[in-house]
C-alpha cells in the first residue's frame, strides 16, 4: 500500500480512451425485430477523454490526454479535446479505427443506459506509446479503468503507473466498468492497479471488487489496499475513505436526469481538478458531486461546448 499523497499542484495528465459515442434516447421499451423512436447525437466521448474535459472546465489550468485513435475521426477528436482545454495527444492507429460505443439511454427509467462498446484503437495503446518525459510538469496522473481489460493499454497502464511512482507523482484510477472488470477479474485487475493512491470506484464496481453488497463495507475494505477510495454512488452521492474507516459521506446534488452517460466521468474531472487545486478529499468528492449532477442533465458525456461537425 502506498502512503496517502496530499496534491502538489502541476498539470494533469489523464491516459485512457478517446472514443466516439453514439448516443440513442429512448422513452418507448426496446422493441425487437422492429424499430424503436429514438433521438440519436453522434458526440466524442471515452471516460479517459470525458474526466479530462470536465477537468479542464473546473478549472485546471492544464490538461493533457494521451489515446489512441483511428486515422477517420483523429482530426475531430483532437479538434473537440482542444476547444475544451485538453492538450491532446492523440496516437493515429495506422490498422484499427477509433473506438465506438453505442449508448442506450432509456428516457423512461432515469435516463439509465447501457452499452454496446467496441474498443478500437484505444484498446491497442501500448508501451511504446508510452514515455516518462509525459510526467514533466505533472502533478498527477489519471488512468482509465478501460486501459486494464486489454493487454497492449494494461501494458501501457504498467508503464504509466511505474515511470509516476519513480518520480513520485499521484496516481488515481477509475475501475470504469463493472461489465469488463468481472471479464478481466477482481485479483488481475487490484494487481494491475497496485500502487495507486486514490481509486475511484462506482458502487457496482466496489461491491464486485470486494464480494461485499454494503457500499460502506466495501469502501472501508478498499481503504485498507488503496490510501484513498472515493465510492461513486449517483443519486445517493459518494462515500470516501482512507485506513480502514469512512471518512466522509457525500450528499448528491439535486438533478432532472436526462442521460447518465458520462456522469462518472464528470464526477472524476472535476474531482481530481479540486484535488490539484488544494481541496481536501471531501470537498474534492463535493465538487465530484456537483459536476455529476450537471453531467446527467445533457446529452453525452462531455460539458457544453459551441456545436462542432461530427465526423
Amino acid at each position: 500500500m502506498g502512503r496517502a499523497v496530499s496534491p502538489g499542484g502541476g498539470a494533469l495528465l489523464v491516459v485512457g480512451d478517446v472514443v466516439t459515442d453514439i448516443v440513442a434516447r429512448h422513452r418507448a421499451p426496446l422493441a425487437p425485430g422492429t424499430d424503436t423512436a429514438a433521438a440519436i447525437r453522434t458526440v466524442p466521448g471515452g471516460a479517459g477523454a470525458n474526466a479530462a474535459a470536465w477537468a479542464a472546465s473546473w478549472g485546471c489550468g492544464d490538461v493533457r490526454l494521451l489515446g489512441r485513435v483511428g486515422a477517420e475521426s483523429a482530426a475531430w477528436h483532437e479538434e473537440a479535446l482542444t476547444r475544451a482545454g485538453v492538450r491532446p495527444r492523440l496516437v493515429v492507429d495506422p490498422g484499427a479505427p477509433t473506438g465506438t460505443v453505442i449508448c442506450l439511454v432509456d428516457g423512461a427509467a432515469g435516463a439509465e443506459r447501457s452499452f454496446l462498446s467496441d474498443g478500437g484503437a484505444s484498446l491497442r495503446l501500448s508501451a511504446a506509446d508510452w514515455s516518462p518525459a509525459l510526467l514533466d510538469g505533472v502533478g498527477w496522473l489519471h488512468l482509465s479503468g478501460y486501459l486494464f481489460f486489454a493487454g497492449p493499454s494494461r501494458a501501457a497502464a504498467g508503464a504509466a503507473l511505474a515511470s509516476a511512482r519513480a518520480r513520485g507523482v499521484p496516481v488515481s484510477v477509475d475501475p470504469a466498468s463493472a461489465g469488463f472488470l468481472a471479464e478481466l477479474g477482481v485479483d488481475a485487475f487490484l494487481a494491475a492497479a497496485d500502487g495507486v493512491h486514490v481509486l475511484l470506484p462506482s458502487e457496482d464496481e466496489a461491491r464486485l471488487l470486494t464480494g461485499l453488497p454494503d457500499a460502506a463495507d466495501a469502501a472501508v475494505k478498499l481503504s485498507r489496499q488503496f490510501p484513498a477510495v472515493v465510492v461513486k454512488r449517483g443519486a445517493a452521492g459518494a462515500l470516501v475513505a482512507r485506513d480502514g474507516e469512512v471518512r466522509a459521506t457525500v450528499p448528491a446534488r439535486p438533478a432532472e436526469p436526462r442521460d447518465s452517460t458520462g456522469a462518472g466521468d464528470a464526477f472524476t474531472g472535476a474531482f481530481l481538478a479540486s484535488r490539484l487545486g488544494g481541496s481536501g478529499l471531501g470537498e474534492a468528492a463535493a465538487e465530484g458531486c456537483r459536476a455529476g449532477a450537471q453531467a446527467v442533465e445533457r446529452i453525452g458525456g462531455r460539458p457544453p461546448l459551441p456545436e462542432s461537425t461530427a465526423p
